[in-house]
């Protein structure tokens, strides 16, 4: 009786890690781990009944369409997951966030469109992942940054037409990526990707098949291969203008600033201001050909030339100015920290606070073109508004001020 009740014991206790799906065929390797091979079976979806002491699954050429959160519950334990070569179009977030023990996913040749790409953000072990042969058409530039011992990467015979800056970034164990046969827009927007593969050792898959489809100067031509001068990262440089005789008019104090830039595509021109109540941020111009304003930021006037003229100024208007240049292959800012000044010469009122600044007055007020940019780190920029009577009199020393403004600076030109 004792045999019998031994062998039931043994059978309850193997049981679990014997269980198998009727489709598929289970088997223990040498090396210990528990194989569930079901490719090849005509599969709908994953299969249930799997032991969760499977490791190797392999679901390989089925007819799988669809993936859900609960399609490897059972399977916590797996390492290698094959499910190329079927017809999955759909994957539900949380698929795969739970199998931290997975080390290789085969997703090729399918019909994914769409991932949950932070379901990758939980699985570190992750040494081998094949996306290729799908229809993705992007994805994020944070999708593999938690992938610390990914080796191998395949997304060749996808749908990108461009890939964000950063993208294969902390990847330190990674040493081969295969991106070919994608139809890239060789806009600037890739460039980043040329100045990688020209420094990084990993290697690249057929990297004579990562060709240009647009546009169409470049079209057949290697990404590697994209002219650097059509790529020109933003310089961006801010003045103050002591003229305001091409911007719009208003009575009291105007503060004005002219942010000039360059860079290959053109770079666009942005502004950040910060006070000590609020912050703004202005992408683009605000004022219309027809002098019509955005109701909501018509404190900051921006105009297509990049000036950016304040009415008015007051106190609280006190603080940091910020342009930005943005093209597709960077960005560039330099800012101005600006004060109102609390008596009729600023340059005092400086130099009551620090004792190690230099004392400029009278005729040492530059235009912002005659700056000496060797003085760029001070980066301030003082206004104070001239008593009536006093200003027929500055006008004679410093014609070009204009509607009773005076700007003393130092630290402009600013440039980056």
């Amino acid at each position: 009786m004792r045999p019998l009740l031994c062998c039931l014991g043994l059978a309850v206790l193997l049981g679990p890690c014997l269980a198998c799906p009727s489709p598929c065929s289970c088997s223990t390797k040498k090396n210990g781990r528990l194989l569930a091979e079901c490719a090849y079976k005509d599969l709908q979806e994953v299969p249930e009944g799997l032991s969760s002491n499977v490791t190797i699954l392999t679901l390989s050429a089925n007819r799988i369409g669809w993936l859900g959160q609960g399609s490897f519950v059972e399977v916590p334990e797996v390492q290698s997951l094959w499910l190329g070569y079927n017809q999955i179009g759909v994957v539900e977030p949380g698929t795969f966030a739970l199998l931290v023990h997975l080390k290789n996913l085969d997703l090729s040749h399918n019909k994914i469109a769409d991932f949950p790409w932070q379901d990758l953000h939980n699985l570190s072990g992750l040494q081998i992942l094949k996306m290729n042969n799908n229809r993705l058409a992007g994805l994020p530039w944070d999708a593999f940054r938690s992938l610390k011992d990914l080796r191998s990467l395949w997304l060749n015979d996808n749908e990108l037409t461009t890939l964000a800056e950063g993208t294969f970034e902390n990847l330190p164990s990674l040493s081969q990526l295969q991106i070919f046969n994608n139809p890239f827009n060789c806009s600037c927007k890739v460039f980043w990707l040329k100045k990688w593969t020209e420094n990084t050792s990993v290697s690249i898959t057929k990297g004579g098949s990562t060709l240009c489809v647009a546009p169409a100067r470049l079209k057949g031509r290697a990404v590697m291969d994209i002219p650097d001068h059509h790529c020109v990262a933003p310089s961006v440089q801010l003045t103050y203008l002591s003229n305001l005789d091409n911007t719009v008019m208003y009575d009291g104090l105007t503060l004005t600033l002219h942010c000039s830039v360059a860079g290959s595509p053109l770079p666009e021109i942005r502004w950040k201001i910060q006070t000590s109540s609020h912050r703004v941020e202005i992408n683009g111009p605000n004022v219309a050909r027809d002098g019509n304003v955005k109701q909501s930021q018509e404190r900051f006037l921006v105009f297509k030339n990049g000036t950016m003229a304040i009415p008015n100024f007051r106190k609280e208007d006190e603080g940091t100015y910020t342009c930005l240049a943005v093209n597709d292959v960077g960005t560039r800012d330099v800012s101005v920290n600006v004060a109102l000044a609390g008596s009729d010469n600023p340059a005092e009122d400086l130099l009551r606070d620090d004792p190690q600044a230099s004392h400029f007055g009278g005729q040492s007020c530059y235009k912002g073109n005659e700056m000496d940019s060797s003085s760029a780190g001070e980066k301030l920029v003082i206004v104070y508004h001239m008593p009536r009577e006093s200003k027929s009199r500055a006008e004679a020393v410093v014609p070009q001020v204009h509607l009773g403004t005076l700007l003393l600076a130092w630290g402009i030109v600013l440039c980056c």
